[in-house]
């Protein structure tokens, strides 16, 4: 009976549905931690996670057990055990399941007792609820193997403890969002002192379509301290000492990024992996000399390199010369391609064209909107002929209230600004302007002009327009939408906030509601907060409801 394990935290960034691949990349680190007894890797880490309704396959789960005994082989010889997220298929049907591969072969089982159903997941869609489990034994240590959500109520680790476990070993998929590591941190600590039990806490890393993983993977003992902490985003396999007398012992502590830094990572993260895994060359945006297009373009060169972004500047007879002079200096900044593209010939085209239809009508909103068709036309020409992914480039703010053009600055591949206000926009703007991220392979010092961030926001799509001839300014907009979007919050809630008065709020909740079909056609983008667009907030389209009525 071993008094103490040498276990590696393996913090992976696994791709989905390369199972070959992630199950290489397993071995590597194990090779890696050559000195460690066991390796403990995130949950699902031989498909990826989540893997939604690809698992709903038989031949995933077929090819799973493949590579689960081809790396099972690989301990035969000595040297350090593996604990592998896949799935597993019992009588009651397909869980997700967590295998310790040692001496050669599946040593032991366990099956995710609580499965999320709630926000980003839906596990119950795919999985089979398993039994509470029971502690798997291994050099005579018997190990508590609570898989992600198992950890979040006291159910499972209360059940561990009760049936002997020594240590709780907790593998996770859990996704970035704001202020979530403190949640994280929080709920293991309560397991830990619930049950007098170290824990570690093994999550990944890395992007998966809209999801993004933060690593930051830890280890703590029974009275909280926190003994180990990975770092945010990277992959790393880090080897900690536990021992039945005193836990784990003191290791590695990284720091957690800062606010804005975790942000950006975020948008960085999410970028690479969606760009490099659907092996697109490179992305190709509109570079307007306004301030959204400018910080994608730099969380693209930062994610990518500037070799492989590509800039097109896309001139009306609206676009001032100070747009021009902006969008050519960002260029210069950040080292990227930018060619000038004039739309005026289209323009005029498409307005002799509609010339008799629109007859006897008075220029608005479908003309400003022909630009933005018209420029996303053009830079899909570009993305078709030469395969670089379109980035859209649109904020938070603007897919809430409807205005982004469906058809125009809308289209594209995937979107970095998605789930980010506006006013966080501005943040972002001003924080990469003075500092270069940790992961970023962008340029140091200013990546767009002052100019870019002090001047009131504009579409140019008609004569001396402004953002806010039409809309609250956004210091006042983003407040009333994260309380209608975030916090569902009633109008007259949002009112006795001292935000805006009664009419300002419902005409942003009816603006809000009515732009729902919009967003379904959107492209994907990175979560950031709570209730993004897409994965959590599922609205209806057709819906008379409002709270300020």
């Amino acid at each position: 009976m071993a008094d103490t394990l040498k276990i590696a935290a393996a913090q992976l960034n696994p791709s989905m549905g390369d199972l070959a691949g992630n199950a290489t990349a397993m071995l590597r680190a194990r090779a890696s931690a050559a000195e460690a007894d066991l390796i403990v890797t995130p949950e699902l880490s031989l498909i990826g996670y989540p893997p939604e309704d690809l698992v709903l396959k038989p031949a995933l789960h077929a090819a799973c057990m493949v590579q689960l005994e081809r790396m099972a082989a690989e301990t035969a010889g000595g040297g350090p055990a593996l604990l592998v997220g896949t799935t597993w298929a019992t009588d009651k049907g397909l869980h997700n399941g967590y295998a310790l591969l040692s001496e050669g072969r599946v040593a032991g089982v366990t099956l995710k007792h609580d499965l999320p159903n709630y926000g980003v997941f839906d596990e119950k869609r795919v999985f089979v609820a398993g039994p509470l489990p029971e502690p798997v034994e291994f050099k005579g240590v018997r190990l508590g193997l609570p898989v992600c959500e198992d950890m979040w109520t006291p159910g499972v680790c209360g059940h561990l403890k009760d049936r002997g476990a020594e240590l709780l070993l907790v593998p996770n998929g859990s996704p970035y969002e704001l202020a979530k590591e403190e949640r994280r941190l929080e709920l293991a600590r309560a397991r830990a002192a619930e049950t007098h039990l170290p824990l570690l806490y093994v999550n990944r890393s890395g992007g998966q379509d809209e999801l993004v993983f933060d690593g930051g993977s830890f280890a703590v003992n029974p009275d909280g301290a926190l003994m180990a902490r990975l770092p945010d985003w990277d992959e790393a396999v880090v080897t900690l000492e536990w021992s039945r007398a005193g836990g784990f012992a003191a290791g590695t502590r990284q720091m957690p990024d800062t606010y804005e830094e975790e942000i950006y990572h975020a948008m960085l993260v999410g970028l690479r992996d969606y760009v490099g895994r659907n092996r697109f060359p490179g992305v190709v945006l509109g570079l307007s000399g306004g301030i959204d297009s400018a910080l994608s373009a730099a969380v693209a060169v930062d994610a990518l390199g500037a070799d492989r972004v590509w800039c097109v500047m896309l001139p009306s007879r609206f676009t001032s010369r100070e747009s021009l002079d902006d969008a050519a200096m960002c260029a210069q900044l950040l080292g990227v391609r930018l060619d000038n593209i004039p739309i005026e010939p289209a323009v005029t085209a498409m307005e002799m064209m509609l010339a008799g239809a629109f007859a006897g009508h008075p220029r608005g909103l479908a003309e400003e909107n022909a630009q933005s068709r018209l420029r996303m036309v053009t830079l899909m020409g570009l993305s078709n002929k030469f395969g670089h992914m379109l980035l859209t480039t649109g904020n938070k703010s603007e897919m809430s209230v409807g205005y982004a053009t469906i058809y125009g600055d809308m289209a594209g591949g995937y979107n970095v600004l998605k789930d980010a206000y506006k006013t966080t926009v501005f943040r972002l703007s001003r924080w990469r302007n003075a500092q270069r991220p940790r992961l970023g392979l962008g340029p140091n010092g200013a990546v767009m002009p002052e100019r870019v961030i002090t001047k009131p926001p504009t579409a140019e799509l008609r004569e001396n327009q402004r953002d806010d001839d039409s809309l609250p300014p956004y210091d006042v907009l983003d407040p009333i939408l994260e309380g209608l979007v975030e916090e569902e919050l009633a109008a007259a809630d949002i009112v006795a906030r001292g935000v805006a008065d009664l009419e300002t709020v419902k005409r942003i909740e009816r603006l809000l509601y009515v732009a729902e079909y919009k967003r379904r056609q959107a492209p994907p983008g990175v979560k950031i907060g709570p209730r993004n667009f897409g994965r959590d907030r599922r609205y209806p389209i057709t819906n008379a409801f409002r709270t300020g009525a």
